[in-house]
């Protein structure tokens, strides 16, 4: 029998009112993973409650000693981190080296945001009155609501988990139903660190059942969303009829730019690696590459040549290139849109098809894919696909490149390959994007600097980096004047013997 795992309330580890269950199979050869609790509205009120009352004392905790909790957590991750990674790749399916990315992901956030806890820099300045001393300071709001996707099971919990708890805040974490389980670890790691019951919570089930009921819940003042656009919009409509503060992080049509100079090897790797690494299922995945006219036909022969020999199997075979999709319906989704690319008329020039023989019957398989001759306005250029598939989109210049870059409703990612400085800078100035790339592929941020888009990608906040303490904290300006008297700023002037 399965293991069974429970959700997490209040510092103890409970299976869900209901009692109902729901399983995960191995996306790469439908074995049982485990069982887990399938839980509901009442758990998610549960789960609020026990983050309400910790919230009373966490957020008198002192934050370096907030920050030492979170060392300490870090340690136990790096111990962990083969073990971990072994098992996200059995749950989501991803390569065994990616999946130690993840987990390296999440042990650097940890460090990071346990180093904040010295810091969590406020400001202070010169007053316009004498004997008068300014300054502002952090402080957190209360319960945070985590709604987190699957494609990143443990390093995005730990982005949003790590600069709500440094800042004082608690927590109620939802994790996707695919990926549950890793997700559970980072919980049991923190619990195991010394974190105080009820900080952190976990609460597992769907997003009808739970991460709703979470989104518009009356004691959550703070959602944390990352998944779908039209999912985040409808979280983010429901929060602001109750003046909830939401950070959205939602879809991606990520595009590398290919320009005449460009070194054909390197963007060859880089494209590659940003379309096909994690199966395409990255919301920073490269999904169009806008390249010059003049050297299309020899990117598109290359691209082609190397895709072809990229290997498919089960992520823990450390010579796989690229793992299963997460799921059946992902897979016939990422279908559909081949069958859309055929039917406009682009030219399929590698892969297209469900891979399903020998070993590969058994999980959900898609070949690499690449379109060429591609227009802007197809569906394939415009729409997400989250999936093993690229568009090549030729043009003539520079200057219609960024314009197709921008076409789009999204704005993550972007990257430029060009060995001309004057390329470079006008695409950092022009490209409309949160994150960009110069001579590298669209994926690859890291922790210490934002994270987010603009557009249909997010809606102004940003994760990692110091800049996610500004959705995780509120400011307090603190006006102290000492003057012994009634002084009023921007209306009394300064005597003469005080001048």
């Amino acid at each position: 029998m399965a293991d069974l795992f429970k959700n997490y309330i209040g510092g103890k580890w409970i299976e869900s009112r209901s009692g109902e269950t729901f399983e995960r199979h191995n996306p790469a050869t439908g074995e049982l993973i485990a069982t887990f609790t399938r839980s509901g509205p009442a758990d998610v009120d549960d789960a609020v409650a026990a983050a309400n009352k910790a919230f009373r004392s966490w957020r008198l905790y002192p934050a370096p000693r907030r920050g030492e909790i979170l060392f300490k957590a870090a340690r136990l991750l790096e111990e962990r981190k083969e073990a971990f990674a072994r098992e996200m790749t059995e749950e989501m399916g991803k390569v065994i080296a990616e999946t130690r990315g993840d987990i390296q992901e999440a042990i650097d956030m940890t460090y990071y945001m346990a180093g904040e806890g010295r810091r969590m820099y406020g400001q202070t300045t010169p007053s316009e009155m004498r004997n008068k001393f300014n300054m502002s300071i952090r402080k957190p709001l209360g319960v945070a609501g985590l709604i987190t996707p699957w494609n990143f099971p443990m390093a995005i919990p730990s982005w949003k988990m790590m600069p709500a708890i440094i800042a004082g805040n608690t927590v109620v974490l939802k994790p996707a139903t695919y990926t549950p389980k890793l997700s559970i670890r980072l919980v049991e790691v923190l619990e195991e660190a010394g974190l105080p019951g009820g900080v952190v919570n976990i609460v597992l089930g769907s997003g009808s059942d739970v991460g709703d009921p979470l989104a518009v819940h009356p004691d959550v003042p703070l959602v944390s969303f990352t998944g779908s656009t039209e999912t985040g919009i409808g979280v983010a409509t429901e929060a602001a009829r109750m003046n909830k503060r939401v950070t959205l992080e939602m879809g991606g049509k990520n595009a590398a730019i290919v320009m005449d100079d460009a070194d054909l090897d390197l963007a060859v790797d880089g494209i590659l690696w940003s379309a096909f690494g994690t199966t395409g299922q990255r919301c920073t995945a490269c999904s169009r590459v806008v390249v010059h006219e003049s050297v299309k036909d020899e990117l598109a022969d290359r691209l082609a040549a190397r895709v072809v020999k990229l290997k498919l199997g089960n992520g823990l075979d450390e010579t796989v290139d690229v793992g299963p999709v997460v799921s059946e319906s992902q897979r016939t989704g990422i279908q559909r849109y081949v069958e859309v690319g055929k039917g406009e008329g682009a030219k399929l020039i590698a892969g297209g098809a469900a891979a399903s023989e020998g070993d590969l019957a058994h999980g959900f398989f898609h070949e690499p894919t690449i379109f060429a001759d591609v227009r802007p306005a197809m569906r394939i250029a415009r729409e997400e696909i989250f999936g093993p598939v690229l568009s090549l989109i030729p043009v003539g210049s520079l200057g219609e490149a960024i314009d197709v870059v921008n076409s789009v409703e999204y704005g993550l990612s972007a990257s430029i390959f060009s060995a001309d400085v004057n390329n470079v800078f006008l695409a950092i100035q022009d490209i409309n994007t949160g994150i960009l790339y110069v001579n590298a592929g669209t994926t690859g941020a890291e922790i210490h600097l934002p994270f987010g888009g603009v557009k249909g990608t997010g809606n102004g906040h940003r994760e990692a980096g110091t800049a996610a303490l500004d959705f995780y904290t509120e400011w307090q300006s603190i006006y102290v004047d000492y003057s012994g008297k009634l002084q009023r700023a921007q209306i009394d002037p300064l005597t003469e013997n005080e001048s």
